[in-house]
């Protein structure tokens, strides 16, 4: 038999000419959504502008503070729910099956991390900041410390929120877009226009209602593929088997390199150091503690969080092993039939469910779902923190109680909103959407976090260290992580991927770049600049608790008497021993009397302390 040679779509093999089909025939029978997707589509977005009519039509806060607690009257079920579909968002549940299906399963550990986030955040942030009866958690840095870093920590909250929402809505879009022939410049401002109407109409009541909402369809929908995909590859058998062989199912990586993205290390330390920042200081989701009506129920609600959280998180993973399985001898990501590798589930529920009307839809509602939850939260937080953070800093008027403010409010929110739909229409690459996201990560994670920890947990560090110190922070991170960029570029690398069964023609292509550093070996030098993004929070918090700390060294450090109580971490007051008398000043009065005596009425007991006129 002569040697094959391609022409075109076609094969010559001797006299027999074997058509196959071509790249754009392939991608084009992918796109298969037909009016009842569309339609499921357009349920889920109308459903989430009438419940936010309906909370609005029957809920009318009076002050800023209402529009931003729901007057504290909230539910657990509700709040947990919702605060796990804003943390989900469609991003990651398009990135934990990709991660899954390049990288393994590394990054399930990181469920150790969120559960000792979990602990931490019960018995240290969360009984100091709920108690405060905050609205916006920078409101204690002012309590603890001054004006100036209540502005400091919100200004970086506002940067790193108004990075990350472009993010979430180029994902979604990008999806919907490679399964469908609509142009992203016309999904993108849909999007944006609902989640902003809804959002600024009902204020967090309408986010928590929509959030549980939504987070039926993201269920239903992870459900669907997981067990659909299952039942397609035969076996569930057979998924492990393939996966086990190809090295994607395996235990915790012990390695000590802070190259590594996911080692368990990494996973356990850096990682609860990342969901404290994401979760204990944020804003968008302490916002929803605050709304509970007590401290006990805001405690359950952090640990239903945390369960639905990994319950999330296991269907994402699982989905990810099921996609392999599918795909383990005809790579997408090789042949270019998935542009990009965010593109790699779409392209698996398109083959898995496109037999079925209105399948394909759900799971596109299930990434919408997600990302209008992590939309509206996001949204309704940063609009709490310029109105309760920034307004208020710089205005002389009582804004909060005052009823026009809920017109302010929701006026703020619409601009807010506006913004960022700017910001996501006019960046549609998601590769630079979500590299710009983790730098400013990286650089303002770590130093919003040291604020916090220094003002609760060290009550004898004075302001001017936690300033720098937080300054300090910024600046080195800032440092290091364009210094990073600068540098080579150390790629993860991906487990086995081939095309040996591929029944279409295709020009085989490289997924990604190859590891500058040819031997693997990384100088210390190198495995600091390449630290994974996890270790970020942890650096930053240690630079600027270490120069807080030589600050409070140079100059006088406050007496931890002198300090609030309520502002201080529940274990760190056990330590603090208390004034012998409470209204003692802390000025080094030496007191002219006995406090082991009782006082009496005496005249001669009190001859003392008279002073000598002679």
């Amino acid at each position: 038999m002569a040697e094959s040679e391609v022409i075109g779509d076609s094969y010559h093999m001797g006299k027999r000419v074997v058509v196959v089909p071509g790249m754009e025939n392939v991608r084009a029978a992918f796109q298969t959504l037909k009016w009842p997707d569309y339609m499921i589509c357009a349920l889920t977005l109308l459903c989430s502008v009438i419940i936010g009519v309906y909370v609005s039509f029957f809920y009318t806060p009076v002050t800023a503070k209402e529009y931003f607690l729901g007057k504290k009257k909230l539910k657990i079920i509700p709040v947990g729910l919702s605060i796990c579909a804003s943390f989900i968002s469609g991003f990651l549940m398009i990135k934990i099956p990709t991660d899954t299906y390049l990288y393994g399963i590394q990054h399930v550990y990181l469920i150790i991390g969120s559960i000792a986030m979990t602990l931490v955040m019960n018995h240290i942030f969360l009984p100091v900041l709920y108690r405060l009866n905050l609205t916006s958690v920078y409101e204690y840095l002012e309590k603890r410390f001054d004006k100036k870093l209540r502005l400091f920590g919100a200004v970086l909250y506002i940067i790193y929120m108004l990075s990350w929402l472009p993010l979430t809505i180029c994902i979604a879009s990008a999806t919907f877009v490679s399964v469908t022939e609509l142009n992203i410049n016309f999904v993108t401002p849909v999007l944006c226009t609902i989640c902003i109407f809804y959002t600024s109409l009902g204020g967090l009541k309408a986010v928590i209602w929509t959030d549980v909402f939504h987070m039926v369809i993201i269920f239903a929908s992870l459900i669907l593929i997981t067990v659909k995909g299952t039942l397609d590859i035969g076996h569930i058998d057979v998924i492990v088997d393939r996966n086990l062989q190809s090295g994607r199912i395996e235990g915790p990586n012990l390695n000590l390199n802070l190259s590594e993205t996911n080692t368990l290390w990494t996973s356990v330390f850096g990682g609860c150091m990342y969901y404290l920042f994401v979760s204990a200081i944020n804003q968008n989701v302490m916002q929803k503690y605050l709304a509970l009506p007590s401290l006990k129920d805001a405690i359950k609600t952090s640990w239903l969080f945390v369960f639905t959280l990994c319950l999330i998180t296991m269907l994402c993973t699982y989905c990810g092993i099921i996609i392999y399985a599918m795909f383990h001898q005809c790579d997408p990501l090789t042949t270019k039939l998935a542009a990009e590798k965010n593109q790699v589930l779409a392209l698996f529920v398109m083959k898995v469910l496109s037999e079925y009307s209105g399948m394909s839809g759900l799971f596109i509602a299930g990434i919408w779902s997600g990302t209008l939850s992590s939309w509206a939260t996001v949204l309704n937080s940063v609009t709490a923190v310029v109105v309760e953070d920034i307004y208020t800093i710089f205005s002389t008027t009582q804004f909060r109680e005052k009823q026009w403010s809920i017109l302010l409010t929701k006026f703020t929110s619409i601009v807010l909103g506006i913004i960022c739909a700017c910001l996501a229409y006019t960046v549609n690459n998601v590769d630079t959407v979500l590299k710009i996201n983790s730098i400013i990560f990286s650089v303002t994670g770590g130093p919003s976090l040291g604020l916090f920890i220094m003002g609760i947990m060290f009550p004898w560090i004075n302001t001017k260290g936690v300033f720098i110190g937080g300054i300090s922070s910024l600046c080195f991170m800032a440092w290091l992580i364009f210094n990073t960029l600068a540098g080579n570029n150390f790629t993860s690398p991906t487990k086995s991927l081939t095309t040996t069964e591929c029944r279409y023609h295709f020009v085989p292509q490289q997924i990604f770049t190859d590891q500058t550093n040819t031997s693997g070996v990384l100088t210390l030098g190198e495995e600091f600049f390449q630290m994974s993004y996890l270790w970020h929070p942890l650096l930053g918090v240690l630079i600027s608790v270490l120069v807080g700390f030589s600050i409070n060294l140079l100059l006088d450090s406050p007496d931890p008497r002198d300090v609030d109580p309520r502002l201080l971490a529940p274990f760190v007051k056990k330590y603090i021993k208390p004034r012998e008398f409470p209204n003692e000043p802390g000025d080094g009065i030496i007191y002219a009397f006995d406090s082991s005596k009782k006082v009496t009425n005496d005249v001669s007991s009190l001859e003392c302390m008279q002073p000598n006129n002679s």
